[in-house]
């Protein structure tokens, strides 16, 4: 049988910190899954009983542990915390969008689009980077909406 790749050693406080986090259902699912995978995984349970156990893909129990031992007890939550996103839209491009988005429609359409408020921002040079999204767009409308609405 061969050995596994990412082995599971948890010390006794990160134990505790587990069954802690686990135990008390404050937080997500997924997230006490992955807490529950690795104290089952240090425990030395297979991954196949580890599903069994938790009914969840024979695939989780891999990415956890391996999570886990390239960010040790951060692996539990989903996203890493180094993640940078930069903002397509600042307050200007977004000003300029909310403007777009309230003047008359292009020639031979009744309506503005995500779609072509997105590309007229780009064509319009409001925003540094080559292009934008539809949902981009849609999220920052929406933003503004309820901004106003308040």
């Amino acid at each position: 049988m061969s050995r596994k790749k990412h082995v599971v050693d948890l010390s006794d406080e990160e134990r505790s910190q587990l069954k802690e986090f686990a135990s008390k259902g404050e937080h997500r699912a997924e997230a006490i899954t992955r807490a529950k995978i690795l104290l089952k995984a240090d425990e030395g349970l297979t991954d196949s009983t580890i599903c069994e156990h938790l009914d969840c893909s024979i695939a989780t129990p891999y990415r956890t542990r391996k999570a886990y031992a390239e960010r040790g007890l951060a692996a539990i939550h989903r996203r890493k915390p180094d993640r940078d996103y930069e903002p397509k839209l600042d307050g200007r491009g977004e000003a300029h969008l909310v403007a777009l988005a309230c003047s008359e429609p292009p020639d031979g359409r009744s309506r503005w689009t995500y779609a072509l408020l997105a590309d007229r921002l780009v064509t319009l040079e409001e925003i540094e980077f080559d292009s934008i999204s539809e949902e981009t767009v849609r999220q920052r409308l929406k933003k503004r909406l309820e901004a106003s609405s308040l």
